[in-house]
């Protein structure tokens, strides 16, 4: 198997679970509130790494210089990500949260040409078109006033949309010199601690009235969401353009417009499949496009 065929495998796999996350973080948010749920589950995800880690001999030592460029992807790809992404559902709905969210793609290619270099071909720009404009028409379709009501949701999930986007970007050109295993665990767990200091001054939660189902739901966005979709997607940076695995991950909010259809009673109709179409080929155009020189 060759790096690309292996890169698009491991996209697939990430668009999966990060389509799954939405309508799980709607529901799960029923018994836990939305910057807790983060933080705890980061923090879980970090310490099942760790463990996976240790149980691998996996050397989990930082080099000096690659230190604060660490704390600074940690900050992007986990905090902000997870943060303002989860956040913004007090506003919006999980279809709503997962289509703004991925714009992100947008935001890659626009980063990744002065950065990167990685100017786009006309497929690519078909492709990023043909995608943008099927997640645009999905929203439209979704009968939601976007009034000033839904405003701090927009700005929020926007924010993490664009500063995971950049930390995609600046990680391709300055690449962490960690193993997947430790780089994942590390980020994991620095990306958490903000989250952990913050929760408790803004928001309380009822331990005692969570229900199984919201922990058995929040145990697997742990190890499928959280720890295996990381993986996945930093395998998938690592062999595929940065514009190009961010473009598969249009795939997502599709996945989870239905999710939320099959389990929270969202419309899933015409105007969906149709979205999905599009996205499909969007990403098409864009894995079959070979990278060309700014």
């Amino acid at each position: 198997m060759t790096p690309r065929t292996t890169g698009l495998l491991l996209l697939l796999i990430t668009a999966i679970n990060w389509g799954a996350t939405w309508p799980l973080l709607k529901f799960i948010m029923t018994g836990l509130p939305p910057l807790t749920l983060r933080a705890w589950g980061a923090t879980a995800t970090a310490l099942v790494l760790l463990g996976v880690s240790l149980l691998l001999r996996t050397p989990l030592g930082v080099p000096r210089g690659q230190r604060g460029r660490l704390v600074l992807y940690a900050l992007l790809n986990i905090t902000a990500w997870m943060a303002f992404g989860t956040l913004a559902l007090r506003w919006l709905s999980a279809s709503e949260g997962a289509i703004l969210a991925y714009t992100m793609p947008v935001w890659t290619a626009l980063f990744a040409w002065p950065i990167l270099g990685e100017k786009p071909g006309l497929g690519r720009t078909l492709g990023l078109l043909i995608g943008f404009g099927s997640v645009a028409v999905l929203f439209a379709g979704r009968g939601a006033a976007m009034g000033l009501d839904k405003l701090p949701g927009m700005l929020l999930i926007l924010s993490s949309a664009v500063l995971f986007a950049l930390c995609s970007v600046l990680s391709k050109r300055w690449p962490l010199r960690l193993a997947p295993m430790a780089s994942v665990t590390w980020q994991m767990g620095i990306g958490a601690l903000p989250m952990l200091v913050l929760a408790p001054f803004i928001e309380h939660a009822d331990i005692g009235s969570v229900s199984g189902e919201v922990w058995f739901w929040f145990g697997w966005m742990v190890v499928f969401s959280m720890g295996v979709s990381y993986f996945t997607w930093f395998g998938a940076l690592s062999r595929l353009p940065a514009s190009t695995a961010a473009l598969g991950t249009l795939l997502a909010p599709v996945l989870s417009v239905a999710g939320a259809s099959a389990f929270l009673g969202e419309p899933f109709g015409l105007r969906e499949g149709g979205a999905l179409a599009g996205v499909i080929l969007a990403v098409g155009l864009a894995i079959t496009q070979r990278d060309r020189p700014a």
